[in-house]
């Protein structure tokens, strides 16, 4: 975890110019933030663009720094084309799991580069399943299919409950992407980590049940 690959410096400077911008010219965050209004307008780009725009610059700090500690991982079982390509396809599926959660709140807006991000660290933990988390509230590793899947269910509570400013569908969305696109790119995992596979989904197919089920 950790290495700067030429990849993730392009990705973090895109991220520090765009969201930069963002913070100085008002009518360029608003032209390019996740917009519900915006989108069903026509205006596709938000779909991607808002995964280079952040709230501040703690945000955007945050993102960046989870990005550099998982991306490294990621090169390293895939390469820089695949890492791109799951990268891109988690900020996607983070978007569009928002748009289909908030379809009806044509007010709704969020930014960010977590959807993506996230993505990223379910891509590694997928991975690299064996690897450990150090948390700063929690002082002991922690078993990184276990963070995993935690968080996810962390994140059904946060959209079922609305719990802060927090995108937490554009998250979860994210891990969907990160996860499908890793396993369609590294087919292997099925021979060598099928329990994990089978784990790590738990989180998703509970969404989906929940959301069927009208709970969500």
């Amino acid at each position: 975890m950790g290495n700067l690959n030429l990849v993730t410096i392009i990705i973090i400077i895109a991220n520090i110019i765009i969201s930069n911008k963002g913070f100085t010219h008002d009518g360029f965050f608003e032209k390019y933030k996740f917009h519900i209004g915006g989108i069903q307008r026509g205006e596709k780009i938000r779909l991607f663009s808002a995964g280079f725009l952040h709230v501040d610059m703690s945000h955007l700090l945050f993102n960046m720094l989870t990005l550099y500690f998982f991306a490294g991982t990621v090169i390293s079982y895939v390469g820089t084309t695949k890492f791109l390509i799951i990268y891109l396809v988690s900020l996607l599926f983070g978007n569009l799991l928002s748009y289909y959660f908030h379809k009806n709140e044509y007010h709704y807006s969020a930014v960010g580069a977590s959807g993506a991000v996230t993505g990223i660290l379910y891509a590694a933990i997928l991975l690299q399943p064996d690897m450990s988390l150090m948390m700063f509230f929690i002082p002991i590793p922690i078993p990184a299919y276990i963070f995993g899947i935690g968080y996810l269910l962390y994140s059904i509570y946060g959209m079922k409950n609305r719990i802060g400013n927090i995108g937490h569908d554009a998250h979860f969305g994210g891990a969907i992407g990160g996860y499908a696109i890793t396993l369609i790119l590294m087919p292997w995992l099925f021979r060598t980590n099928l329990l994990m596979i089978g784990l790590l989904a738990l989180p998703i197919i509970i969404l989906f049940i929940l959301k069927k089920s009208g709970k969500m």
